[in-house]
Order: structure tokens, then sequence, then C-alpha cells
């Protein structure tokens, strides 16, 4: 059988507890732990304020608003860039233009392209404007006024003026290396209008004819071997007041002695050439028909 003791009946156990202290568990960070802590959130507190004020200083320096960025601005019909603008890659845009009043730049320092695809990618047209030039390539070149009036045209088949006038600035005047079909060429006031070929032959055809005039100064045309003159259906005629045949050459007739022959007749050649003879009582061109040769 167990006996149950009390309390009372152990007192040496009340003594053993009573002269046992109290002991205290420490509960944290203590120490150098505790010293790093503080450092590493005085680092983040330090991290954080600095990247606000940087954040905020590029907000300024850009210019950021709810309307857009920097020169950029956000609108109800796109986009709209106020100032010199830089792109570092392509710009994909379905119209672009200045500002009312304004005119719009551009500028390279290598040159400007602009290039006209179709729906396969392939190059239609083109124009590049650089330091060599500007160089247009496609099927047709266009110029017209602001009224619609056609000023140029060119293509694979022709080339079309439209102006009412078309002027040559250069001192050389105009070259043609082929034929050439105008209406009418006149010369500007006061200047002279000149035909030449230097070293070939110069024709001048017309279905209906050729007319020359010069209302208020001479016609010359020359040439350094043949000048020819031909009508085949019709006639040749001069009109007017005065015709001279210059450097003819001139026959010999006998004539009396001490006189001078102040008169000639014009002989004609059966292969067409002039000489000039010495008039008589009659027809003198037999004696110098040597001229014939």
């Amino acid at each position: 059988m167990v006996r149950m003791m009390t309390q009372e009946q152990c007192p040496h156990r009340n003594n053993v507890q009573s002269t046992e202290k109290p002991q205290l568990y420490k509960v944290g960070i203590y120490g150098w732990r505790k010293r790093c802590l503080y450092f590493f959130v005085l680092l983040l507190m330090i991290l954080i304020v600095v990247n606000l004020a940087l954040t905020i200083w590029i907000l300024k320096v850009m210019n950021f608003t709810i309307d857009g960025m920097g020169h950029l601005r956000i609108t109800e019909r796109g986009l709209k860039l106020e100032g010199d603008s830089e792109f570092l890659q392509p710009l994909y845009a379905k119209e672009i233009q200045s500002r009312p009043g304004s005119p719009l730049f551009l500028q390279s320092s290598k040159n400007v392209s602009i290039n006209i695809l179709n729906e396969k990618k392939q190059l239609v047209s083109q124009l590049v404007a650089g330091s060599h030039g500007v160089h247009a390539r496609g099927k047709m070149l266009e110029v017209k006024s602001s009224a619609g009036k056609l000023l140029f045209s060119a293509d694979d088949h022709e080339v079309v003026v439209g102006a009412e006038r078309l002027r040559v600035m250069g001192a050389e005047g105009a070259v043609f290396s082929n034929s050439v079909e105008t209406p009418h060429v006149r010369a500007e006031p006061f200047k002279e209008l000149r035909l030449e070929s230097p070293t070939r032959s110069l024709y001048m055809e017309a279905p209906k004819g050729v007319k020359i005039e010069a209302d208020a100064g001479d016609f010359q045309a020359t040439c350094r071997s043949d000048l020819r003159l031909e009508s085949k259906d019709g006639e040749i005629t001069l009109d007017a007041r005065k015709i001279k045949l210059l450097r003819l050459p001139e026959g010999k007739a006998p004539s009396p002695s001490g006189t001078r022959q102040t008169v000639f007749e014009v002989c004609v050649c059966p292969n067409g050439k002039l000489f000039l003879s010495q008039a008589g009582t009659g027809s003198t061109c037999q004696i110098s028909s040597n001229l014939c040769l």
C-alpha cells in the first residue's frame, strides 16, 4: 500500500525551493547584432531618400507631365513634338506635319531618303537628298502648280514641259543630241536667236512649211559648205526691195578701151551656178561660159 504524504509532512522540500532565486531570460537582439541592424536600417533609409530625390530630379529634368514627356505631347490627333528631336531608330508614322504657319525641317548628316514600297515590300519610288545631289527614282515624275496645272512631266517615253515659256539660261544655250519638235521657237525681246550646228548639218522640216521671221532685225544663214534651198512641188520666192548677190565671179567681155563697165547681167549655168558677165548689146554669157566649170 502506498501512503500519500501531505506538504506539511515534508518540511525539508519547502526549505529547498525557498532558498533558490528566480531566473530571468532576456528576449531580443543585443550587442553588436543590434548595432549592425540599426546601421542597415539607416543605410536603407538613406538609399530610399536618395532614390526618391533622383526620381524627382529626373521627372523635373525630363519634364514629365500628364500630357507627355519633354518635347513630346500626347494630343487627341496624335503625338506632338516641339523643338529639335532626334530619332536613333526607324520612325513609323502615317502622317508627319508641322505646326500651322511653321515649316517642316528635316536634317541629316548623311542623307534623307524617302522610299515607297508596295504590298510585297518592293521599292516602287525613291527620293534621296544627299551631299552629291538629289536623286529621284520612279515610273513617272510630275511637277504641278498651285492651281493644278502641269508644269513638268517625265517618264520612260517622253518629257513634257507644260509651262508657257521654257527658258535656258546657260551661256552655251541648249544642246539636243536628237531631233526637236516644237511649234514655235522665239528669242527673248532684244536678243538674237541662233540655231547652230558646229560640226553637222542643220535640218528644219515641217509638213506645212517652215516660217522664219525677223520683225526688228536681220536674218542670216551661214554655212561652211553649201547652202541649199529646195522646193519640190512649189517655188522659191525672193520678195525684197533689194536683192544682193555678193562675191559672184565676174566674166570678162571685150569693151571699148578707156571705159569702165558698170552694168552686168546675171548668168545661170546648167549646173545651177551664177556668175556676172559684162552687159553688152547682146547676151555675153556665152563668152564667159568657162566659169560654169
